[in-house]
């Protein structure tokens, strides 16, 4: 049985820790507002292009000028996977989701003889995927130096990953991240930016359109070629928008649970201290008592 400075020592090391956890939720707290608002102003703009993209890819269909990125090269041999983590842990199971669902379409892909290239953007992302694909991992992309991320952080990437498609290095990219839906809810998501993945035009925007005849100037083929990298671009900004909104409110909450541990632990110590020290009085009084008597 621990002595009673044992004891001492441990409640507290516990409360410190406890005093740790308590500041890091209110720092992820305070932070949390801001990311979830630059992530909820991003979600418009980067819906409303996936209408426009919508519209001028079925505009031009599948003629033979429709650029490459939007028809792709033809085939999906080589798939090229942009994970983005954080850089930092202690934020629950943020980041382990997000690499459990890329290196299950990893596997999903090297099992039916796909090459799969990783790009991760964000260091605890990589640490995890590097134990299994280490020698498909491309160089990690460190955010650690932003304190707030950027479309110009976002555009960076953007470069690596069309200089790559414009070499020939992959067919198909797929972007995962984690959606912020609430400080207790972040779903891990992928989507594929290269080809986009064209969605379906709303029904409302369809019928109130489907008497229009749109002319486009210059013609879709050019629209798109300066369209489709900016929509890259747009998409890898949100992802990292979204990813900063999940990582603070994952912080918060897994710092919260935290606090509340130490908490009920300083109780069961601090019982166990006063049942001990208890004990330990009540036996020395029956040693001087006895003493006593004996004189």
């Amino acid at each position: 049985m621990a002595s009673l400075k044992d004891l001492r020592n441990r409640i507290a090391s516990v409360k410190a820790t406890q005093k740790i956890t308590k500041a890091m939720q209110m720092v992820a707290a305070a932070k949390l507002r801001r990311a979830q608002q630059a992530a909820e102003s991003a979600r418009p703009f980067s819906q409303r292009m996936d209408a426009v993209m919508a519209n001028i890819a079925t505009a031009i269909g599948d003629s033979e000028g429709a650029p490459k990125l939007l028809s792709g090269t033809g085939g999906d041999q080589t798939h090229l996977l942009v994970v983005a983590t954080a850089e930092r842990g202690l934020c629950g199971g943020f980041n382990s989701s997000i690499s459990r669902l890329a290196r299950d379409r990893a596997r999903e892909l090297l099992a039916g003889g796909k090459q799969v290239k990783i790009l991760p953007v964000g260091k605890k992302g990589a640490d995890v995927l590097k134990r299994e694909f280490a020698d498909i991992m491309l160089p990690t992309v460190d955010l650690r130096d932003v304190k707030y991320v950027g479309f110009d952080n976002a555009n960076d990437i953007t470069k690596q990953v069309l200089a790559m498609f414009d070499a020939g290095e992959f067919d198909v990219a797929t972007l995962f991240y984690a959606e912020f839906q609430s400080v207790i809810s972040q779903v891990p998501t992928a989507q594929q930016i290269i080809p986009p993945e064209i969605k379906e035009v709303e029904e409302a925007e369809t019928a109130s359109s489907a008497s229009t005849v749109y002319d486009y100037e210059p013609d879709e083929a050019e629209i798109l070629e300066d369209l489709l990298p900016r929509n890259v671009a747009v998409q890898i900004f949100r992802a990292l928008l979204e990813n900063a909104a999940s990582e603070q409110g994952a912080r918060m909450s897994a710092m919260d649970n935290a606090t509340r541990n130490a908490g009920e632990m300083i109780d069961k110590l601090t019982l166990t201290f006063n049942r001990q020290r208890q004990a330990q009085i009540t036996k020395e009084l029956i040693e001087i008592i006895s003493g006593a008597e004996a004189l």
